[in-house]
């Protein structure tokens, strides 16, 4: 599980470090979410990472999750929002959250329209993040 928290740490960093718990709850439903269906890896980390990979490194702008292939350093830099990543990670993998958009798969950003997002069922919005299923 030691791993398993880090990866799911990480992805609340980046993708929701300056949002507030219930979104950061939500970021990581999304991975476990992920995690339990058969269309996706089975595990935290390959969810977290996945994307296309050559010689062993992701592909610029071909993840899943952006920040983990944008080229930047994957090292938090915020101590304060490190240690509540983390915090929202184990909780999430203990089971001592819940949701409040039901069982999302995807999510962006309000400042984005991805192209897949016409194609989903929106089942509601937490802070700046929209989910859908």
């Amino acid at each position: 599980m030691i791993e398993a928290a880090f990866c799911l740490a990480l992805n609340v960093y980046f993708e929701a470090r300056s949002q507030g718990v219930a979104e950061m709850i939500a970021v990581s439903e999304v991975v476990m979410n992920r995690v339990e269906s058969p269309r996706y890896p089975n595990d935290v980390c390959s969810v977290v990472k996945q994307g296309r990979y050559v010689n062993n490194r992701p592909v610029k702008h071909a993840c899943a999750f952006s920040w983990h292939c944008d080229g930047l350093s994957d090292t938090p830099k915020n101590p304060r929002a490190w240690a509540l990543s983390q915090e929202v990670a184990r909780g999430v993998l203990l089971g001592r959250t819940e949701g409040e958009v039901g069982k999302p798969i995807h999510y962006h950003a309000d400042y984005v329209q991805p192209y897949w997002s016409k194609d989903r069922i929106l089942v509601g919005k937490i802070g700046s993040h929209y989910f859908y299923q």
